[in-house]
C-alpha cells in the first residue's frame, strides 16, 4: 500500500490496542503502544532510503529484506527496546505484541497489490504478488479517515475500529472474487496460456489484463466484465544474443527483470553502438508503457549508460541516459 495508508493504518492499530487492558490501563503503555504502532506500520518501508542512492537498488530490494520474516521480529523488537529505554517499566510483552501485529499487517496487505513483496523470504524467496488491490485503494484510505474521524468525536477506538476492520475484510473477500472472476473469463478465452497476470486499478470494475501463451503475448483489460484487446506480440523468450547478454549485466536491467515478469524487448542500432529496451506490460496507460529498463552500449558492447523505472516522454527518458552517462 502506498505510504498515507500506512500511516493511518497505524493510528487505526494504535486505536484497535485499546482493547487490550493493558494498553488502556495505564496513560504511559497507552502512549507507547500508539506511538510504536505508528514507527512498525511504517518499519518495513524504511528501504525507500534505497532511492537516494540508485532505481536499480531500490526497484531490486524495496519490499525484499525488510518485509521478510526475519524482519517481521526484527522491528519490533527494535521498536519495543527503543521505547522502552526512552520510558522503562512498559509490559514489554503486550508492547512487543502490538508492534509486531502494526508490522505484520503493513507486510500482509502489501501482498495483495500487483508490486507484492517477498514476504516470505528466506523461506520462499519469490515475489508475492496477488494483484487483488491497488496501491493506492480509495475505499480502504476512506474506511480509516471515517473510523478516525468517529473516533474524534467520541466513540470508542477499539470498537470503531473492530468493526472497520472487519468490514474490509469483507471488502478484500469480495475483492479476491472479483479478480477471480475475471481470470475465469481470461482463462475461458485463452485455455493454453501459461500466465496470466491481473492488476487493480482505481475503478472497481476495471483490471489491467496480460495474457502470455506458448507463442503470443496479449496485452487487454477488464471493463464490466468485457475482455477488450489493445496489443497482440509474439512471445519471443530473451536469447542467447551477445548484445542483450551484455546487457543483461548491467544493474538496471538485472533489476527489471528480477521484479516484472511481463515485458517485451528490442534491440535497435544506433549511432552510439546498441540500445537494449525492455518495457512492462502489466503498466499500459494511454497507449503507453511507462515502466523500463534501457541500456545502451558502444560497438564493443561496453556499457554507456542504462536506466529503469517510470517514463512518460522521450525527453525525459534522453535527460535520464544522460545523467546516467555523466555519472558512469
Amino acid at each position: 500500500m502506498d505510504t498515507g495508508t500506512h500511516v493511518v493504518m497505524g493510528i487505526a492499530i494504535g486505536g484497535l490496542a485499546t482493547l487490550d487492558p493493558v494498553v488502556s490501563g495505564s496513560p504511559q503503555m497507552t502512549q507507547a503502544a500508539m506511538v510504536g504502532i505508528l514507527i512498525g506500520s511504517q518499519a518495513p518501508d524504511f528501504d525507500t532510503v534505497l532511492k537516494l542512492r540508485n532505481n536499480a537498488s531500490y526497484i531490486r530490494h524495496h519490499r525484499g529484506v525488510t518485509h521478510s520474516i526475519p524482519f517481521w521480529f526484527i522491528w519490533p523488537t527494535l521498536i519495543t527496546l527503543f521505547l522502552y529505554w526512552l520510558m522503562p517499566g512498559l509490559n514489554l510483552m503486550h508492547l512487543w505484541a502490538w508492534v509486531f501485529f502494526a508490522v505484520f499487517i503493513h507486510v500482509f496487505v502489501d501482498i495483495f497489490n500487483a508490486y507484492g513483496t517477498k514476504a516470505f523470504s528466506p523461506f520462499y524467496p519469490k515475489w508475492l504478488a496477488l494483484g487483488v488491490i491497488n496501491i493506492f485503494d480509495p475505499f480502504i484510505f476512506i474506511a480509516h479517515i471515517a473510523a478516525i474521524t468517529l473516533w474524534r468525536f467520541g466513540t470508542d477506538p477499539g470498537w470503531t475500529f473492530l468493526v472497520m476492520y472487519l468490514i474490509i475484510a469483507g471488502y478484500y473477500v469480495w475483492r479476491i472474487h472479483a479478480q477471480r472472476q475475471v481470470y475465469l473469463k481470461v482463462r475461458g478465452y485463452h485455455p493454453d496460456a501459461t500466465h496470466i497476470f491481473t492488476s487493480p486499478t482505481f475503478k472497481w470494475n476495471l483490471w489491467h489484463v496480460v495474457v502470455r501463451t506458448n507463442s503470443k503475448m496479449y496485452v487487454a483489460q477488464s471493463r464490466k466484465g468485457k475482455i477488450n484487446y489493445f496489443e497482440t506480440y509474439p512471445f519471443e523468450p530473451i536469447p542467447d544474443d551477445p548484445v542483450i547478454n551484455a546487457a543483461r549485466k548491467d544493474k538496471n536491467l538485472s533489476s527489471f527483470l528480477s521484479f516484472s515478469p511481463a515485458y517485451r524487448w528490442a534491440v535497435s542500432i544506433e549511432e552510439h553502438g546498441y540500445s537494449v529496451k525492455f518495457v512492462d506490460l502489466r503498466y499500459r496507460s494511454k497507449g503507453y508503457y511507462p515502466f523500463v529498463a534501457i541500456v545502451r552500449l558502444d560497438e564493443d558492447l561496453n556499457l554507456l549508460s542504462s536506466y529503469t523505472g517510470w517514463i512518460y516522454n522521450t525527453d525525459t527518458l534522453k535527460r535520464k541516459l544522460q545523467v546516467a552517462a555523466t555519472e558512469s
